[in-house]
């Protein structure tokens, strides 16, 4: 069996007390985007909302979300933003992929421009 291996990227977010520049797991199993709790509150986010997600163990967990500018491949877009704790990952979700108009290349594991699809 192949090794995939991890794709970690460097992204640069925003909030109201400034930017920061951190680096995250690309996971596109994952729906949201995972961020420190702590990196979120240095830069001015606040929670929005509360959710429950399942985990791999099938266990349910609370966390907070907010949206967060989040740049990358000079594409600047808010994204849903997970709130987490130190016993979470801190990973870039498919659903900032999809919003930054972006994909995983399954064969070099790059992250690249995706091809828009019309609605039409």
């Amino acid at each position: 069996m192949r090794d995939l291996g991890l794709t970690e990227v460097r992204v640069k977010i925003y909030g109201q007390k400034g930017m920061k520049e951190i680096s995250l797991i690309v996971e596109t199993g994952s729906e949201d985007t995972w961020m420190a709790r702590k990196v979120l509150d240095e830069i001015g986010i606040e929670p929005r909302l509360s959710r429950t997600y399942r985990t791999i163990n099938n266990a349910r967990i609370q966390r907070q979300v907010a949206p967060v500018e989040v740049e990358f491949l000079g594409m600047r877009m808010p994204c849903p933003t997970v709130f987490a704790e130190e016993e979470d990952v801190n990973v870039l979700g498919v659903t900032a992929l999809e919003i930054l108009g972006l994909e995983v290349d399954p064969r070099t594991h790059e992250i690249r421009p995706a091809e828009a699809l019309a609605a039409y």
